[in-house]
């Protein structure tokens, strides 16, 4: 975020891009870049001309800049908290606050400002003149604040939106976000080919959501209440009818996700014994997750997921069932919520850590060392790719056994129709297949003469166990 139309010399070069791209679209594959236009790098040339430039600079209106409360301005503009743990403000040595809802490296930037909208348009076209085909856009509601910037005093969390009987934050998804997405939207369809927008928008309710996905915006955006949404038969109807009947009214599809770098891994949440824990991290105290059962809830709720009319994305490593890194020493966590909450909370680092390829190779194959940006956990030399691959039962075959079932019946873009949603079982037809989620502790006979496509674990003489998803033809 120090600069938007480079790439970060960690990584490589521009040039490096460009031939990544090249490369990518010769094997049919599609490349969207993560673009953050809520917040940049405080080593972004704009924010250093905004500190040098002081008090009511035209520089300074790029982002958000006010004067403190108190004697001498000595408290901050209002008493909004990072997502990190911590103030949301901090102040410069003129005497002046800057916003940063993250942390006070990532100042928020002034989306009042014309200056600002222009700039990320520049940004747009230089990356689609480059061919990439899309954008994943960071922190998607949270561009426009309240104008008042009033106090909230609500714990800050961008992983969940606002409860239904309370009010909207004044940070998170206020109206004005629609017009922004409009013009970028836009300016996609100005180029030829298709091209997609898709939106990192932590929002409930679901038809709040869908409203970044009406026909002049966005594309698709991530369905985090689907993600956060307990493991029983009754949530998980509740969430996916609400999800579906809420993108309904916009004609756009509903986008199921269940892990990402921000989340426990759903094969270690699913088997913690009090439910879901803060999403964000295992917190300090927390039980550690059975890995077994965790593992076998992950690999049916991804069968589950994978049945749903929509868009479904992946996040790396769940396709090996990788569980979360729980026992990382302190001494290497990255995550700023690890200082900012004085080392209370453990933050996303566990979600983070380079996945394995070889079981006997360096990092697992990640590189040709040892060391690796996050140290991996022995026993993830099990999970590594080259001893699933080709091995009936594992997790990496049974999602490319559902992957392509997926594709050859059109899943993602059938209908949904419920046969039943009781307490322990939800079945559902879709595109001409039936769907079975056992939730309950004794086993269900599928029908006589049942065709079954793929089970995420073994069944029990033609019945599904508990935690098991099938998919079958009667």
């Amino acid at each position: 975020m120090a600069d938007y139309r480079d790439v970060d010399p960690l990584f490589g070069t521009l040039a490096d891009a460009d031939a990544m791209i090249a490369e990518a679209k010769a094997r049919g594959l599609r490349v969207i870049v993560d673009l953050v236009p809520n917040h940049t790098s405080s080593a972004h040339r704009w924010f250093q001309e905004a500190l040098a430039a002081g008090s009511g600079s035209p520089e300074r209106q790029r982002y958000i800049f006010r004067d403190g409360r108190g004697p001498q301005g000595a408290e901050p503009p209002n008493d909004w908290q990072s997502v990190f743990g911590g103030p949301a403000w901090t102040r410069v040595p003129d005497g002046q606050w800057y916003l940063h809802l993250f942390d006070p490296g990532q100042p928020d930037l002034n989306w009042g400002n014309p200056e600002v909208h222009a700039e990320f348009l520049d940004i747009l076209r230089f990356w689609l003149d480059r061919g990439v085909d899309g954008f994943r856009v960071d922190v998607a509601h949270g561009l426009i604040k309240q104008a008042d910037l009033a106090d909230w005093q609500e714990p800050q969390e961008i992983l969940s939106g606002p409860e239904v009987d309370k009010p909207r934050p004044p940070m998170w998804d206020q109206d004005g976000v629609h017009e922004i997405y409009r013009d970028w939207r836009r300016l996609l369809d100005s180029y030829g080919g298709e091209r997609i927008l898709v939106a990192e928008a932590w929002v409930e309710p679901a038809e709040r959501l869908a409203r970044y996905v009406r026909p002049d915006e966005m594309h698709q955006a991530f369905n985090f209440e689907y993600l956060l949404a307990a493991w029983t038969a009754p949530a998980q109807y509740a969430v996916v009818t609400r999800s579906l009947e809420a993108t309904d009214t916009v004609g756009a599809p509903t986008t199921w996700v269940l892990s990402n770098h921000d989340v426990v891994r759903h094969a270690s949440r699913l088997g913690l014994p009090i439910g879901i824990p803060r999403p964000n991290g295992i917190g300090i105290g927390d039980p550690q997750p059975d890995a077994a059962l965790g593992l076998r809830r992950a690999r049916a709720a991804t069968l589950l997921m994978l049945a749903l009319p929509g868009s479904a994305y992946l996040y790396q490593g769940e396709e090996l069932g990788l569980p979360e890194h729980t026992t990382l020493p302190d001494e290497v966590r990255q995550d700023p919520t690890w200082e900012r909450s004085q080392h209370t909370e453990r933050g996303r680092d566990g979600c983070r850590v380079p996945i394995p390829w070889e079981a006997d190779a360096p990092s697992y194959g990640f590189g040709p060392t040892d060391a690796s940006w996050l140290p991996q956990p022995p026993i993830w030399a099990e999970y590594a790719l080259d001893r699933q691959r080709g091995v009936p039962g594992s997790t990496y075959e049974l999602y490319r056994t559902a992957l392509r079932q997926r594709r050859e019946h059109g899943l993602g873009a059938g209908a949904l129709r419920w046969l039943s949603s009781g307490d322990e079982v939800l079945t559902f037809t879709n595109a001409g297949l039936t769907v079975l989620t056992n939730f309950g502790p004794a086993p269900v006979p599928l029908p006589a003469g049942a065709e079954v496509l793929v089970a995420s674990a073994p069944l029990e003489d033609d019945a599904v166990p508990t935690d098991v998803t099938v998919w079958y033809r009667a």
